[in-house]
């Protein structure tokens, strides 16, 4: 085996020894929690007769189980918070060993829940295994993009995406009621969990950390380039060598920025509006809701009740099937067209679910065209936006900013799923057949957006796609000596330049109107007159003028001459007149 051979063996084991601890979490614990619904619901129900000899109605447990599906969400955020100081302060790989912590817990709880008859310990161990989830979704992507070698940055780091499809498949598959997912097997589901994790934790510590954190971070050029030898397999390449350093010199004396220090840098905002904008449409598109929807959905096209958890196995297959071809494809289709033309799709066969709905029952075959744009719209979605998103932290900002560029974006996602899942069923309930619009539109307006605001990043370094972020400089950023807009408009209101008033946020031609507008006095009322006019105009103003210092020089006569009568008037003098002056 060549020395490059045996470092593309490196770098694939580090890929799959990670992910299977990570995202793949992520997936896996989205689908184990479908399967035994009643049969957890039954426990609640039983659980508080037991307590209170009381049963519960229906929207009382619907309620309890709402609160069970979304403790997984607020988990995640919470995950999203801790990540960014996870991965500055234990490093890439340390903090994805630490997370496992949260998983192992979580795996506790729910094993002992029904011998404890204590449905509040589900709660917890999917409050648990969600942190697990939120922190894996943000540092793996992290250690990934930068432990790959540039023209596989793309690839390693869509891989997120695949293992994430893979654990929703896996998920399906061992809930299904002949494995898992019965009666008497629920607890050991939700606690199979763990096993991935424990795989992480004994094969992961193998591996390299992440080069640029080494060098950057920690300032160990030594330990860095032992690293890039065991991923690359090979002498470490001058021209990888010199970015990295290239990038150190950038950040020079600089600490790993804060959520808030990334918020308030200016010159960060374009790239940091494109990851919002990303990870909020990747979870308001309604991809994730739409699991939830195949049942209803199998149901109506006629399929037995006791066939459909096989049924919807395939929709996880759908998505990994996507992940895997999107994965083959970004090195060579690039970033910016899997992301539009995914939204694209999207939102084309939203359009054409919601018109089957719609035809249901008055034309046959309507509910297998309904079962096919799920299908559809799952593969759109793991076309691009569902390994894209994640790519995009990592090839917008620099080693500094990185932790807190991903800690907003996975904030954003988590966020959002919450959101979503809790919205959805009322979205339905309001809309019926049209409940797929609102998530159409999402992905026409994340079309546009990226269309207008993302740049190619395939391929080319973080300087190049700096570059090209201010070659494309909005018009915020246009003004004198590369100052913003904005800034330029706070110095005036500082220094409280009349003519500067009303211009912030209004553009230059506008402003240079109200100048002509307001024009100044001297130029006023000489448009279209005769010259006879214009002349008679500053004759007449030079007249007023003129008249000022005459009546200035008789009022001063005047006081001198009260001056000269107090004066003799105090001496006992009668004032004598001369020449029409008093002396």
């Amino acid at each position: 085996m060549t020395t490059t051979m045996k470092g593309d063996v490196t770098l694939a084991l580090t890929v799959v020894c990670t992910a299977i601890g990570g995202t793949l979490q992520y997936g896996y614990n989205i689908a184990i929690i479908n399967a035994p619904t009643t049969h957890i619901q039954k426990f609640i129900n039983d659980t508080c007769w037991e307590r209170w000899s009381v049963s519960l109605e229906q929207s009382h447990l619907t309620l309890i189980w709402t609160v069970i599906i979304s403790a997984f969400s607020l988990g995640g955020l919470f995950g999203a918070l801790l990540a960014g100081p996870m991965a500055v302060r234990f490093g890439r790989k340390g903090g994805l060993l630490l997370n496992n912590i949260f998983l192992f817990s979580s795996a506790l709880f729910a094993l002992t829940s029904r011998t404890a008859h204590s449905f509040e310990m589900i709660i917890l161990a999917r409050l648990l295994v969600g942190i697990n989830a939120g922190v894996s979704m943000n540092v793996q992507p992290m250690y990934f993009g930068e432990s790959a070698p540039k023209h596989l940055r793309g690839a390693v780091t869509f891989s997120s995406a695949v293992f994430t499809a893979f654990g929703i498949m896996l998920g399906q598959v061992v809930g299904l009621t002949e494995v898992l997912g019965s009666d008497s097997c629920w607890p050991y589901l939700l606690a199979s969990n763990a096993l991935p994790g424990l795989f992480q934790v004994l094969t992961l510590p193998w591996f390299p950390e992440s080069p640029r954190f080494l060098l950057i971070d920690k300032g160990d050029k030594e330990g860095c380039s032992q690293a890039l030898r065991r991923l690359r397999g090979c002498s470490v390449s001058e021209e990888e060598m010199e970015e990295i350093l290239q990038e150190q010199e950038l950040a020079a004396g600089a600490q790993a920025r804060s959520l808030w220090g990334l918020l308030s840098d200016r010159n960060l905002w374009r790239q940091l509006r494109i990851i919002m904008a990303a990870s909020s449409a990747m979870m308001l598109c309604g991809n994730d809701s739409i699991y939830f929807y195949a049942s209803y959905i199998f149901q109506e096209a006629g399929i037995p009740t006791g066939k459909i958890q096989y049924i919807t196995i395939g929709t996880g297959a759908c998505e990994l099937t996507a992940s895997i071809m999107c994965n083959l494809l970004i090195e060579r289709t690039g970033r910016r067209r899997l992301l539009m033309g995914g939204y694209a799709m999207m939102s084309g066969w939203a359009v054409v679910f919601t018109m089957a709905l719609c035809l249901q029952g008055k034309v046959p075959g309507m509910p297998y065209l309904s079962m096919l744009c799920i299908f559809a719209y799952i593969l759109s979605f793991g076309m691009g936006p569902a390994g894209v998103t994640g790519v995009l932290p990592a090839e917008l900002f620099d080693q500094m900013v990185r932790p807190a560029a991903y800690m907003v974006a996975g904030s954003l996602m988590w966020l959002n799923l919450l959101l979503v899942g809790m919205a959805f069923p009322f979205i339905v309930g309001n809309l019926g057949q049209f409940c797929f619009l609102p998530f159409c539109g999402i992905c026409v307006l994340a079309c546009l957006f990226m269309y207008w605001n993302l740049p190619e990043t395939k391929g080319r370094s973080l300087a190049e796609i700096t570059a090209e972020f201010d070659k494309r400089g909005s018009a915020e950023a246009k003004g004198s000596e590369g100052r913003l807009l904005a800034e330029i408009t706070a110095e005036f209101d500082k220094h409280g330049s009349a003519e500067a008033k009303g211009s912030e946020g209004r553009p230059l031609a506008e402003i240079t109107a109200e100048f002509d507008k307001r024009g100044s006095a001297e130029a006023k009322g000489s448009e279209g007159r005769p010259l006879a006019e214009i002349t008679a105009e500053f004759d007449k103003r030079g007249s007023a003028e003129a008249k000022e210092p005459e009546d200035k020089g008789e009022q001063g006569q005047s006081n001198q001459e009260e001056a000269h009568q107090l004066r003799d008037l105090r001496s006992g003098e009668e004032p004598v007149e001369i020449n029409h002056v008093h002396v």
